[in-house]
């Protein structure tokens, strides 16, 4: 499950749709990204039929809003962002730290530790499931920022650790601590400390997202993007007709982030599929064809996040139209914090209403 923010709402809706169509699927492996990693963690943590962990993980996003996830009081908001503007302005004295993200996030983490059932800040659901399930391997991806590493930490047996340029593996019991880290949106979001180190959005510097489900042992990957299909640069329509915005720009960046890898690398995989079919099993030099099932959705989910712009919680879409918000018929950047009832509960729609035309494609992808 790939990133987004707010926009993993729609992988929620398509897993809603595809677990009803087939009611008897359990994938053994899961891996999530940024708020993909938190879908991943829900789901692996929990117990009881596939389907059954989807609906539950479905009300959880319904009941969610701003509330949960940042801090939204005026005064806090107003707070941070003078210290920010002070810090970029004049620095700061030294011997004092600043802060790491525009907002808060102690409400996402009260949030998910309720969610997770987790008191202590461990997933021992997810321990309990490798154990009894079917569960095989459940991966977070993280970037340390100490080293600008792609960090995949994973529970699972019979796993191997392993290393790429730029990426590492740690096998680990898996917290609450990993699921923040990998969901912290760069600036946004505060860094999460995992032992002597500092860590964000697994999505900043992460060139193969299918990896981590290949080395955990994947031959079968079923992948729900939150990135709308792109049309030839002939046909696209330009997002606005003056200079870009702030808000524009950061949208961009963010997309290359979370968004542009995973096409990328889905591109790449069937590349090397056909390859490794036209040569003989003693010269595929050990790799095996992996087969890919992508859901994308059939509207564009940043383009959608305008009809909710309106319903921001006051202060915080006065500093949002600042940056230029409503200067774009899109909104890549505000659809990605958009934690909002209304806008969410579209983006399950969508995401069911995708699933089901998908499913016989689906079906066809597990029977073969």
């Amino acid at each position: 499950m790939s990133g987004g923010g707010a926009r993993a709402a729609y992988q929620v809706g398509v897993l809603c749709a595809l677990s009803r169509r087939f009611p008897e699927l359990a994938p053994t492996i899961l891996t999530g990204v940024s708020a993909g990693a938190i879908n991943a963690a829900y789901i692996a943590n929990h117990t009881g039929a596939f389907g059954a962990r989807i609906e539950s993980l479905a009300g959880l996003w319904t009941s969610l809003d701003y509330t949960k996830v940042f801090e939204t009081r005026a005064a806090a908001l107003v707070w941070r962002v003078l210290r920010v503007g002070l810090r970029l302005s004049v620095g700061m004295p030294s011997r004092r730290s600043g802060l790491q993200g525009m907002v808060d996030t102690a409400p996402l983490r009260g949030f998910l530790i309720d969610a997770l059932d987790s008191r202590d800040g461990n997933l021992d659901g997810i321990r309990e499931n490798l154990q009894c399930g079917p569960l095989k391997a459940v991966a977070l991806i993280t970037t340390r920022y100490s080293t600008g590493q792609t960090v995949t930490f994973f529970s699972g047996s019979g796993v191997e650790p392993w290393t790429r340029p730029q990426r590492v593996s740690l096998s680990t019991d898996l917290t609450v601590d990993h699921v923040m880290g990998s969901a912290a949106l760069p600036l946004f979001f505060p860094a999460v400390r995992i032992g002597d180190d500092w860590y964000g959005d697994g999505g900043v510097r992460m060139v193969a997202p299918l990896a981590p489900a290949v080395h955990l042992g994947a031959d079968k990957i079923i992948v729900v993007s939150t990135s709308h299909p792109q049309a030839r640069a002939d046909e696209c329509d330009p997002v606005c007709m003056g200079p870009p915005t702030p808000a524009l720009i950061v949208g961009h960046l963010y997309n290359a982030i979370f968004l542009d890898q995973l096409e990328h690398d889905a591109m790449q995989l069937e590349r090397i599929n056909r390859l490794v079919e036209d040569l003989p099993p003693e010269k595929r030099g050990g790799l095996r064809k992996v087969r890919l099932f992508v859901v994308r959705p059939s509207v564009d989910l940043g383009r959608l996040a305008n009809e909710f712009e309106p319903e921001l919680p006051k202060m915080f879409r006065y500093f949002t139209r600042r940056l230029g918000t409503r200067e774009a018929n899109t909104q890549d950047f505000l659809s990605t914090v958009m934690f909002q009832p209304d806008y969410v509960t579209r983006l399950l729609e969508v995401g069911r209403a995708d699933g089901r035309a998908k499913a016989e494609e689906l079906a066809a992808f597990l029977e073969s």
